[in-house]
C-alpha cells in the first residue's frame, strides 16, 4: 500500500510565521516582505522538484509570487491573523516526475475551484539522508479568497470547529482518490487508504510520519550505535 499522508495547518503570526517566508521556504525562492522589509533568501536551497501556482479564472495577477502572498500579508491586520493555510502530502513514489507534478497539480486545482483561493505548490524530493521514498508536496493556500482585483472575504470552512474535521476529511478522500486513479492510470497495484487503521477494523499500531529532518536525525542516531537504518 502506498503512504497515504495528508495534513493540513495554518501559517498564523501568532507563531512568528509570514506568508512571504513560508513560500520563499518551499519554493527555494528570495522574496521580501514588504511589511517588515525582511527578505527571505533560499535561492541556493536544493531538492524542490518543481513549483507553480494555481489561481482562479480571471486572477492572473496572483499568479506572481510575490505579489501574492505580500497582498496576503497586507490583507490581514490582527497580530495573530493566519496569513496562510498549508496543506502537505506524500506523493505515491510509484510514479514517476512528470505524473507526480500532473497530480499535484490536479489536486491544487480542486482547492482553488472549492474555495476560490491561490495555491502555490512546491514538490520536494527526498533528503538525502532520509527515506528515499518520501517524494511530497507543500500547498500553500491564501486564507482569504482571490478575486480579479486583489483578496477578498476570509475563507472560514476550515477554520470554524463546527466544518473543519468534515472539510480535512473530504480534502483528504479527495487526495487518495486522486492518488489512486494516477496510480492505475499507471499501471500500478499500490494504492492509497485515507481510512485510519481503526477505522478500517485493523488491529495495528500506525507509523509516524517522521518527515525528513526527524528522519535524518534517526539514521545519524542509529548509524552512530553501529545499527544499519
Amino acid at each position: 500500500m502506498a503512504i497515504c499522508h495528508f495534513e493540513v495547518k495554518a501559517v498564523s503570526r501568532a507563531t512568528g510565521r509570514s506568508a512571504v517566508a513560508a513560500a520563499a521556504y518551499r519554493t527555494g525562492e528570495t522574496l521580501t516582505n514588504d511589511r517588515d522589509g525582511v527578505t527571505h533568501d533560499y535561492a541556493k536551497r536544493t531538492g524542490v522538484d518543481g513549483k507553480f501556482v494555481v489561481v482562479p479564472s480571471g486572477c492572473e495577477w496572483a499568479a506572481d509570487r510575490s505579489k501574492l502572498w505580500n497582498a496576503a500579508e497586507a490583507a490581514e491586520r490582527r497580530k495573530d491573523a493566519k496569513v496562510a493555510r498549508e496543506y502537505v502530502v506524500a506523493i505515491p513514489h510509484e510514479l514517476d516526475a512528470p505524473d507526480r507534478e500532473a497530480l499535484v497539480r490536479g489536486f491544487a486545482e480542486s482547492i482553488v475551484e472549492r474555495f476560490g483561493v491561490a495555491a502555490d505548490v512546491a514538490l520536494h524530493a527526498p533528503g538525502k539522508d532520509g527515506d528515499q521514498r518520501n517524494h511530497h508536496a507543500h500547498i500553500l493556500t491564501t486564507t482569504r479568497v482571490v478575486e480579479p482585483d486583489g483578496l477578498g472575504a476570509k475563507t472560514r470552512q476550515l477554520d470554524v470547529a463546527s466544518t473543519a474535521a468534515a472539510e480535512v476529511s473530504s480534502l483528504r478522500e479527495l487526495w487518495a482518490m486522486q492518488c489512486n486513479e494516477a496510480l492505475e492510470k499507471n499501471h500500478q497495484k499500490a494504492r492509497v487508504e485515507p481510512r485510519s487503521y481503526a477505522a478500517q477494523g485493523i488491529d495495528r499500531v500506525p507509523g509516524v510520519h517522521l518527515g525528513p529532518e526527524a528522519t535524518a536525525i534517526e539514521r545519524r542516531e542509529q548509524k552512530a550505535q553501529g545499527q544499519n537504518y
